[in-house]
């Protein structure tokens, strides 16, 4: 098991000891909005979102989220700036929600804990890195399939609208690939 499920397994657990309640959001509801600083950490439960930002013309995935994901705006999270980042439900979602403040305090209880972060935080940046890779030196048909590998359900569950956009093409593109 790697450090973020191990972590995630450990604060859910914390956060139902505390007696939260789970955040339920409709489809197409908003858990962040770009311009808000967020301070709270959010693990899905059930349903599915996706992270965007807006340019001129349009609107790009970056990230999409499902069961066991952890949900934030991560830079506005960690360093108190207003986020960049939209968070919208693609299907109705129930998540956990930590504030930030309990978050750290659940962070700093051990030493495990501070280290599982720490981990975490570096499977992250890993995992971000290969996405940059993906958009920027993989062919459409290389980042479809490599998609399709890692996470196949998603093809039934994300409306092809925004799995185009996380995949960097045009959704006819996207049609096309589906196809063969």
């Amino acid at each position: 098991m790697n450090a973020s499920n191990t972590l995630k397994e450990k604060l859910i657990q914390y956060i139902k000891e505390m007696g939260n309640e789970n955040i339920i959001l409709k489809r197409n509801d908003y858990l962040i909005k770009e311009g808000f600083i967020e301070d709270n950490m959010y693990i899905v439960q059930n349903g599915t979102l996706r992270i965007f930002v807006r340019n001129e013309s349009e609107e790009i995935t970056l990230r999409l989220g499902y069961k066991g994901s952890w949900m934030t705006s991560f830079p506005s999270f960690l360093n108190n700036q207003p986020s960049l980042f939209n968070i919208q439900a693609l299907k109705q979602c129930t998540l956990l929600k930590i504030m930030k403040k309990d978050f750290y305090t659940f962070i700093e209880s051990s030493k495990e804990n501070q280290i599982l972060w720490t981990k975490m935080l570096e499977e992250f940046a890993i995992q971000q890195l290969e996405r940059e890779l993906d958009i920027s030196i993989r062919t459409p048909l290389e980042r479809y399939n490599r998609l399709l590998k890692r996470s196949p359900w998603v093809f039934q569950e994300i409306p092809n609208k925004y799995l185009a956009s996380y995949l960097r093409m045009r959704p006819e593109t996207l049609s096309r690939l589906k196809k063969r």
